[in-house]
C-alpha cells in the first residue's frame, strides 16, 4: 500500500518567539524513519507552498482485527502505529536538528476508510501544517485537522 501525505498552509522558514515556543529559523519538516530521528524522507522548507511525501507501506489484517500498518517510516509504539513528521532547523553544513513533531496516529483513522485503502493500495491524509498560533503543527493530529481517505492511487 502507497499512504501519501499531502501538507499545506506551512508556518514559514521562520518562527518568531511565543510563550511556550523559543523560534527557530531555517524550518524544515519532513517523515521520520522510524527508530533514526535523524533519518528523514523528504525534507521540505518550511515556506514551501505544500508538501507531499509518499510512503511505502504494507498493510494486513491485524491480529485484533482492522488493518494493521507497517513499513519503514511507520513508528510502532505503546498507544500504536503512526508517522512522525518531524520539524527541525538545518544548519549550514546541512545537519536536521529536530525540535518538535506531529503525530498521526492509524488509530485515529476511520476503519472502514483504512480497509478501504487496504483494497485500493493508496491511502491519503490531508492537513494544514501551521497551528492556531502559526507556528509548526505539533502534538497527535487527529480529524478534523487531518483528513484521511481512501484513492485508486490517479
Amino acid at each position: 500500500m502507497q499512504m501519501r501525505i499531502e501538507a499545506s498552509d506551512l508556518p514559514g522558514r521562520a518562527c518568531g518567539p511565543d510563550t511556550d515556543f523559543p523560534g527557530f529559523t531555517d524550518i524544515h519538516v519532513g517523515v521520520q524513519r522510524k527508530d533514526r530521528p535523524g533519518e528523514l524522507l523528504g525534507p521540505h522548507p518550511g515556506d514551501a507552498a505544500s508538501a507531499t511525501w509518499t510512503l511505502e507501506c504494507t498493510a494486513a489484517p491485524g491480529a485484533e482485527g482492522g488493518i494493521e500498518v507497517a513499513g519503514p517510516y511507520i513508528q510502532n509504539r505503546l498507544g500504536g502505529r503512526f508517522v512522525y513528521l518531524s520539524w527541525g532547523t538545518v544548519d549550514e553544513a546541512g545537519t536536521f536538528t529536530m525540535f518538535r513533531r506531529a503525530k498521526l496516529m492509524f488509530a485515529d483513522i476511520d476503519p472502514d476508510v483504512l480497509a478501504a485503502a487496504a483494497r485500493t493500495g493508496h491511502l491519503v491524509g490531508r492537513l494544514g501544517l501551521t497551528d492556531a498560533k502559526g507556528q509548526p503543527l505539533c502534538g497527535r493530529v487527529r480529524p478534523p485537522r487531518i483528513v484521511w481517505s481512501a484513492t485508486d492511487g490517479s
